[in-house]
């Protein structure tokens, strides 16, 4: 904690520039929006990177450029435009490393936010252990084994699948045949046997609810001051223009976006999954009554063809 006291500065160095920051312990990263049409990376990057460099080294800390690197998101021909023919961004001298994919706080990121090198992470990562505890599980209690599932899968499944929201189903049901796989070896399963009723039995939320549970999660926490102040600013409660019944339900304003990747946002997915909910859902009185009822009615939505 001292630590990040110590490094509050760098944060009034990007704003001073008009540059989006966050901060993790010594993990620094800088965001900088711009039209796609620039025909070059604005100056105003690299001036910012020479500051904070200074203020580093008056500060007796070392910056190391090599490895700082530039993840500019956008369509392809937006990329190839800027960096096929342009020099990269510089700091001190030294010209940056321009990535496709970079991994940030145990999650890649790529250009397009296609999310597929995180995916494929995940799904190889959890197909991996789940070997190595099929080998396990003729001597293992019921009981130690699924504490290795959620050790070693399910943590694995839920970390930063917030981010999994608004994908395409084939990219969610990748994700969706490992926890297939892990309810089938916890309760000895066949592989030709309808996995839902197995998922029901273990309580267990498919992918695709369970990726809703966190996001609703977060809305809850934001409106109500136990969340991150910038999560909050995503969201704006509707407020009509005259005196309805409507207005006591707590709804969210639903922001319009032209391109699919748009509605991908946290605003989005944000608004339509809380607007979803039930009334009585979002004016739970604590976030763990918020919690238990949120598990539910998902719960219910999830299995109610069974």
């Amino acid at each position: 904690m001292l630590f990040a006291i110590y490094l509050l500065l760098l944060g009034a160095i990007a704003e001073r520039y008009g540059l989006g920051f966050h901060c993790y312990a010594d993990d620094v990263q800088l965001y900088l929006a711009f039209p796609a049409n620039s025909s070059e990376v604005p100056s105003v990057l690299e001036k910012c990177l020479g500051e904070i460099q200074s203020w580093i080294a008056g500060n007796w800390l070392r910056l190391n450029p090599k490895k700082t690197e530039v993840l500019m998101v956008g369509r392809d021909r937006v990329w190839e435009s800027l960096f096929g023919t342009l020099p990269p961004p510089s700091m001190n001298g030294a010209d940056l490393r321009v990535v496709k994919v970079t991994k940030s706080l145990g999650v890649f990121l790529d250009a397009s936010l296609t999310l597929e090198r995180q995916i494929s992470s995940v799904v190889s990562s959890g197909f991996f252990h789940l070997r190595n505890i099929r080998r396990l599980r003729p001597v293992l209690p019921h009981d130690s084994l699924s504490t290795l599932m959620h050790t070693f899968i399910v943590s694995r499944l839920d970390y930063c699948n917030v981010l999994y929201a608004g994908l395409p189903l084939k990219a969610i049901r990748r994700l969706q045949l490992v926890q297939n796989a892990a309810a089938r070896l916890l309760h000895n399963v066949s592989s030709f046997d309808h996995i839902t009723p197995t998922l029901r039995e273990l309580h267990c939320l498919p992918i695709r609810w369970r990726i809703t549970f966190k996001v609703l999660v977060l809305v809850f926490k934001a409106l109500n001051g136990l969340g991150p102040a910038y999560l909050r600013d995503f969201l704006t409660p509707y407020v009509p223009a005259r005196s309805l019944r409507s207005e006591s339900g707590r709804s969210l304003v639903v922001p319009r976006f032209r391109t699919k990747l748009g509605e991908r946002s946290f605003a989005y997915q944000a608004a339509v999954a809380w607007n979803a909910t039930p009334i009585v859902l979002r004016s739970s009185p604590s976030l763990s009554i918020f919690k238990s009822r949120l598990k539910t009615f998902l719960f219910q939505s999830a299995f109610k063809d069974i």
